[in-house]
């Protein structure tokens, strides 16, 4: 049985919870990390009482050397603040990469990782199962099982999560795949546990997953507007669903913005272009991906733009 204490605040909530931004990694036109974007980055999210997770999907994780992986996990923790917590992704197809950058990781400040599947070979449940076990052995940190049969082309299936969360060391899921059943499903296996968390990263359906018990969000368009994130968790917690459901309205808005008739490649840099509209970081995407047109990121801006004086 888990150590229930280990997964619990000092003000007995759950300490790992609320929204938790999948951070872009901000890049120099060298393709290295750039420091003063992650600083502006991190404010932004503190200003709104929100968690970085960095290395994930949005974060470019997989086209990231380890170099630059390391750079922006010592960058992010330069600038990470006191009483806060801190995630990273450790995901590779190669197991000991992922061990050795977990330790890594627990030496400069992230307090807990998350972990997809290697995204190359079909893996059975066994497997999936073994896989999961063998790195919540031996890595240092708590370990976030990750979902996103986009990018893994697998799903893992609920009951083998359910099965896992009984591990000490495994403390949270964070789900992306689109489907309505596994969230309502997943939110009756684990909203009243205490020792294990579930977080969405289904941005369309954030408020309905918080009204129904989740313990937090990863919404990729909280890199450019985390503050109504904020509000939509503010509100549920004050049983406002009116007001939660006016803020999935705007989210839906502003991700299908950038998100809309792209590839995923091709998101994660329109969602960049905004962020440089707004000061933030560079549009800078690390190869294979690439950047789009002048064309498109002037027609980005002005919808923007557009956007915001209507809201």
């Amino acid at each position: 049985m888990k150590n229930v204490n280990s997964s619990l605040s000092e003000d007995g909530g759950k300490k790992f919870s609320g929204v938790i931004v999948p951070a872009v990694t901000p890049l120099t036109k060298s393709f290295q990390i750039d420091e003063a974007a992650v600083a502006n980055l991190f404010s932004s999210f503190y200003e709104y009482n929100i968690s970085p997770f960095i290395l994930g999907t949005t974060g470019e994780s997989a086209s990231l050397p380890s170099t630059v992986k390391k750079q922006y996990v010592r960058a992010a923790a330069k600038n990470k603040q006191a009483g806060t917590v801190l995630y990273a992704g450790i995901s590779s197809n190669v197991l000991s990469e992922s061990i050795e950058f977990a330790k890594f990781c627990a030496d400069n400040a992230v307090d807990a990782v998350a972990v997809t599947l290697p995204s190359y070979y079909p893996m059975t449940e066994l497997q999936m199962k073994t896989y999961f076990e063998t790195l919540a052995d031996v890595v240092p940190l708590p370990l976030i099982i990750y979902n996103i049969p986009a990018t893994t082309h697998m799903s893992i299936p609920l009951q083998l999560i359910d099965e896992l969360s009984y591990h000490p060391n495994i403390i949270a899921t964070k789900d992306s795949e689109r489907s309505n059943e596994r969230l309502q499903q997943s939110l009756q296996l684990w909203k009243d546990r205490e020792d294990f968390g579930h977080f969405l990263g289904w941005a369309a359906k954030s408020a309905e997953a918080l009204i129904g018990g989740s313990d937090g969000l990863i919404p990729s368009t909280g890199n450019l507007l985390p503050e109504i994130y904020e509000e939509m968790e503010k509100a549920v917690d004050a049983g406002d669903e009116v007001k939660a459901f006016a803020m999935q309205k705007l989210s839906d808005v502003y991700g299908n913005l950038y998100q809309g008739g792209k590839t995923l490649g091709e998101s994660l840099w329109a969602l960049k272009a905004l962020m440089q509209y707004k000061g933030i970081c560079e549009d800078v995407v690390m190869p294979p991906l690439q950047s789009l047109s002048k064309e498109e990121k002037n027609r980005l801006i002005k919808e923007f733009i557009e956007l915001k004086e209507k809201v």
